[in-house]
């Protein structure tokens, strides 16, 4: 019974140390974003209700993004659906790749399935680089505290940031709303491993303001589907085998 009541405090010591990650440069620039967020969403007319509870369910800032361009732009539901469905199949990897690590035989399958939900570009770098430093059977309990932590101040920042950028000057306003996809931009950028994923990005950047002006209900879709097979096409046919030769070249080189 004693050493169950110290696994606990322990479990829940570690908690708190996650929790303190969100004093961490990634989650501070997050946070700012959904400062930006929140003007965002006022500017599309989407209320502070809703705001909050897309920053509860939707754990993903360019998500929502996508959520919010597409309604503002009367794309059907089905669409809209899509659009962020496709938009977060790309956690799917994160979730795959850190789960191991982080799990272990005492794990309920619930827990990891709830705590899925919270990863993302932010948490999921986190884990990357502290997971190791951490017992295994606590890490659980150390994701939980950052991850959980970082979602419901964002929700509270959008919450009360919502009504004060309603009261900044237009400029002000149009500055915090820049936030959003500045980070955005730079996220994907920074954690980009491949080069199909930036030129994806640049495709996608060219594309989507392009769509917008001959489909804007579906322009999302279409820029995103469209520039990632663009993306895929040039770098399966031409960038692979460009790199291919000189490798070759290297090994009939060698001794």
């Amino acid at each position: 019974m004693l050493s169950s009541q110290a696994d606990a405090r322990s479990s829940v010591s570690w908690f708190f140390t996650g929790m303190r990650g969100i004093t961490s440069l990634p989650a501070l620039i997050l946070m700012t974003s959904f400062v930006g967020f929140s003007a965002f969403a006022l500017e599309s007319g989407i209320t502070r209700s809703q705001a909050v509870f897309m920053t509860l369910a939707v754990w993903a800032l360019p998500a929502k993004m996508i959520l919010i361009g597409t309604m503002v732009g009367g794309a059907p539901i089905a669409a809209s659906f899509l659009a962020v469905t496709l938009s977060s199949i790309r956690m799917m990897p994160m979730v795959a790749s850190i789960m191991p690590d982080m799990k272990n035989e005492k794990s309920p399958t619930w827990l990891l399935l709830f705590l899925s939900h919270f990863v993302a570009i932010t948490s999921w770098v986190f884990a990357i680089q502290h997971l190791n430093n951490v017992p295994r059977d606590k890490r659980v309990a150390y994701f939980a505290g950052f991850s959980i932590t970082l979602t419901l101040i964002n929700a509270v920042i959008v919450g009360v940031c919502y009504g004060i950028v309603a009261q900044f000057p237009p400029i002000v306003a149009g500055c915090l709303f820049m936030l959003t996809p500045v980070y955005f931009f730079a996220s994907i950028w920074a954690s980009a491993r491949h080069s199909v994923v930036k030129l994806a990005f640049v495709i996608g950047v060219v594309m989507g303001p392009a769509m917008a002006l001959i489909e804007p209900k579906f322009d999302i879709i279409y820029a995103g589907i469209g520039g990632g097979t663009v993306a895929y096409v040039i770098d399966r046919f031409f960038v692979r085998p460009r790199r291919a030769v000189p490798r070759a070249a290297g090994l009939e080189e060698g001794p």
